[in-house]
């Protein structure tokens, strides 16, 4: 392992892992956000590799995968809506705490249209 190998480990704080943590999307600028049954997200880490699933809202299935880098997730996602339609593209999230201790991820996307948006997520539990 290099030095720049082992500092980049040093800075994925285990305060703010990712592994076995679930995240219900609060708002997003692309859609209406259904507080009742919200998108929920259910991620896996490990060595700085992402993956996992989500589905609820207007989400029947969806997978995504992607590398993290220090406070920053790089992930490409698809999914099947509940009208039958299919999108897939790429984000980049920021892991923050709320006042309360909870993880947030602050995500940048683009629609199939090239306009950019911002979801949130809050930690459940």
């Amino acid at each position: 392992m290099t030095t720049a190998d082992a500092s980049h480990q040093n800075d994925r704080r285990p305060s703010l892992a990712l592994d076995g943590k679930a995240f219900d999307m609060i708002s997003s600028t692309s859609s209406a956000v259904d507080a009742d049954a919200p998108t929920r997200f259910l991620y896996r880490e490990a060595d700085g590799v992402l993956w996992g699933d989500y589905t609820g809202d207007t989400v029947t299935v969806g997978r995504f995968v992607g590398r993290r880098e220090d406070d920053e997730l790089h992930i490409s996602f698809v999914h099947r809506g509940v009208d039958g339609s299919t999108a897939q593209g790429s984000a980049v999230s920021r892991i923050t705490r709320d006042d309360a201790g909870r993880l947030v991820l602050t995500e940048r996307y683009a629609t199939p249209d090239g306009e950019q948006h911002v979801s949130v997520c809050r930690e459940v539990g």
